[in-house]
This record gives C-alpha cells, sequence and structure tokens, in this order.
C-alpha cells in the first residue's frame, strides 16, 4: 500500500464519535477518530514498512502517526528521526505511546529520553519521561542508566510539584515503571511514591484517573519483589 492508499483506508475507518472522546483526551486535528482495534489489521499488515512509517509520521495526522508507532522498528531509526518525533509530537497519545514505543528499540533511547525530560515543550518532555518508563519495562537493569534514574527519584519530590499537569502523570507513570521493573531501585521507588502522595493531574473532565504509584506499584508485583520485564510496551 503506498502512503495514499493508507490514509484513504484510515479516513474510511474514522469515527465522529471517537473523535469527540479523543479530543476530551487532548487531540489535536488533524486525526480521523480511528479506534485502535480498527487499525490493528492494517497495522499487521503493514508490519515492517520502515519507509511507510516516516510518511505517516511526516503527515501529522494522529491517526496517521499512532499507526506509525505500530508499524516502526525503532532500532531502525536515526537519533535524529527520534528526535524529530518527540520535538513533533502534537499530543498524549503520541507523546505517551507511539514515541517511548521506538525510543525504548533504539540503542540511544535512554540517552535521548534523559535529553527529552528537560524540555520546555509539555509533549517532548511527556515524551521522555514515558521513554524512560518503557526502557524500564523492557530492557535488562544492566543496560539502563541506573544512576540517572536514582537521580530522577531522588529529585522527584522536588521537580513534579512545578511541573505542568501532564508532565506530572507521566512523571508519577515513570515512579511506578521503576518501583515495579527495576530490582535495584524498587525500594527508592516506593519512597518517593509516598513522599509524592497523591498526584494531583487535571484530566480534562474525563473518567480517567491518576493511578496511586504505590499501590499501583504493590499489585503489579504480584507479590514479587520486581514484575518480569515486559517483551514490548506496544499495545
Amino acid at each position: 500500500m503506498t502512503l495514499k492508499q493508507v490514509m484513504a483506508a484510515l479516513q474510511a475507518k474514522g469515527s465522529e464519535p471517537i473523535k469527540r472522546i479523543l479530543m476530551k483526551h487532548g487531540a489535536k486535528e488533524p486525526f480521523f477518530g480511528v479506534r485502535i482495534g480498527d487499525m490493528k489489521p492494517l497495522a499487521k499488515q503493514l508490519k515492517g514498512r520502515q519507509d511507510l512509517a516516516l510518511e505517516l509520521y511526516a503527515t501529522g495526522n494522529g491517526d496517521a502517526q499512532y499507526l506509525a508507532g505500530m508499524i516502526a522498528d525503532g532500532r531502525l531509526m536515526t537519533k535524529a528521526q527520534l528526535d524529530g518525533w518527540a520535538k513533533t509530537a502534537a499530543w498524549d497519545m503520541i507523546s505517551g505511546t507511539t514515541v517511548p514505543w521506538v525510543a525504548s528499540e533504539h540503542p540511544d533511547g535512554a540517552a535521548l529520553a534523559l535529553k527529552w525530560i528537560a524540555a520546555k515543550n509539555e509533549q517532548t518532555a511527556r515524551a521522555g519521561w514515558s521513554a524512560l518508563a518503557a526502557l524500564a519495562a523492557t530492557r535488562p537493569d544492566a543496560e539502563l542508566p541506573l544512576p540517572d534514574y536514582a537521580r530522577l527519584l531522588k529529585n522527584l519530590p522536588r521537580d513534579l510539584p512545578k511541573a505542568t499537569g501532564g508532565v506530572r502523570y507521566t512523571m508519577n507513570n515513570f515512579v511506578i515503571a521503576c518501583g515495579t521493573y527495576l530490582a535495584p531501585l524498587a525500594a527508592q521507588a516506593i519512597a518517593t511514591a509516598r513522599a509524592l502522595g497523591p498526584v494531583q493531574v487535571d484530566m480534562g473532565g474525563t473518567e480517567c484517573k491518576v493511578p496511586e504509584a504505590e499501590s499501583y506499584i504493590l499489585k503489579a508485583r504480584r507479590g514479587a519483589p520486581v514484575a518480569p520485564k515486559r517483551k514490548t510496551v506496544r499495545c
């Protein structure tokens, strides 16, 4: 399929009710409002089409960008391409899923994510925190910059209250990922979660809630010191 054919297929799957729901969650035009479940058969057909993934993301269309993340191989992307995706993510679904998916597969994903979290642009910063969480969930502890993770956990009680709402949400998810998957930092993550307490974020009138970090971590571990690493963070 060509880019034009894929865009036509996405448009055909679009739904005004889904658009309205996504807009409540911060979606930005242009996008068609395609259910993720309706995207999956298309993603299966296009899996591995790296050039097409780059073309889809470059359209700026939210549905196309999400599909790009479903079919791209982050290992094959350049640092410049990853950086471009992070800096042009327009809303939470892209910065919180598409970009972290590919960044977590790249050898320099952690270094890029540590740079992104310092960005003034909220979506870029969200992509950075989400990528660090994705790396914690999927990479062996020995491959991660654990001193950087420990430093971030130590500073979060000071830094999180000063961040914007969207960034606070992803910071909280970072704590959850550290406590769930990183054996050397599991206790520190619990201590950070207790120091933070309930994280308040305006969820825009939706039914979404901010997870309570400590209870979420303990539930995810299922009685073990940490949970097993995941093969991928892709949905």
